[in-house]
């Protein structure tokens, strides 16, 4: 196999030599047997699975000999476009697919606000002792509110193409769940600005849900942080939104 790609790598790189290059050269030939080179091409197709990269950087050696991809190989590049025309839809990802922070300079400032949740499931033991307030650490709840409050106002920090915003509210409001013994957590973050707030509060019930993790671990292991969510947003150019409407 070894002996073959080397073969047809040579053969590729004589067939690319300019006339001028090959008018120095008497081990060259003038002509290359582009037949032969094509059955190269088909016999190292068939031993990796594809044409070889090579006659893509030649588009005139292309030309020359014709595609040898099959049909099925053709049918199966028409994809690419589709993947192409989504990425682009993503404001975070530039034409040629780096990472990129958009720019809201042009946007106008609108109210806008944000509500999210998530769930904590605790297990009986552990949501027995978070509720006769029995925790080691202390008050679970009241630590992890404020830590969803400062997680909201820290968001730019931690999502890196998140936009510094100036945040006018934050609220974090945590209850003990009977039902399935766990802590329910929704937090809500607005501001007047040129960008929503939808990572903020997101950001403010994911920290908040660590946090009871965090109180909670000497207790139990078995804790699941879970559907942490976007509820709702309002303003902005895309107007209001809400989950399951």
């Amino acid at each position: 196999m070894f002996s073959t790609l080397r073969r047809a790598m040579y053969l590729r790189r004589l067939a690319v030599i300019s006339p001028k290059k090959r008018a120095f050269s008497s081990k060259i030939s003038e002509e290359i047997d582009l037949r032969v080179l094509n059955e190269l091409n088909q016999e190292m197709q068939s031993i990796f699975g594809a044409e070889p990269p090579a006659t893509m950087d030649y588009p005139e050696l292309n030309s020359s000999i014709g595609s040898t991809k099959p049909e099925s190989s053709r049918q199966y590049e028409q994809p690419a476009k589709v993947v192409t025309d989504d990425i682009s839809k993503l404001t975070h990802v530039g034409v040629s697919g780096e990472a990129q922070m958009v720019d809201v300079s042009s946007k106008d400032n609108t109210k806008r606000t944000a509500l999210a949740c998530c769930k904590v499931i605790l297990g009986k033991r552990v949501f027995d002792l978070v509720l006769a307030n029995q925790m080691g650490k202390g008050d679970v709840l009241g630590v992890a509110k404020i830590a969803g409050i400062n997680g909201a106002k820290q968001t730019s920090s931690l999502i890196p193409l998140c936009h510094n915003i100036a945040l006018t509210h934050v609220r974090v409001d945590l209850r003990l769940n009977p039902e399935d013994f766990s802590v329910d957590i929704e937090g809500e973050a607005s501001c007047t600005g040129k960008t929503g707030v939808e990572m903020e509060a997101m950001t403010a019930v994911s920290v908040a849900g660590l946090t009871v993790y965090d109180m909670c671990k000497a207790a139990s292991k078995d804790i699941s942080i879970t559907d942490v969510r976007l509820e709702r947003k309002t303003g902005g150019k895309s107007g209001y939104w809400s989950r399951g409407e």
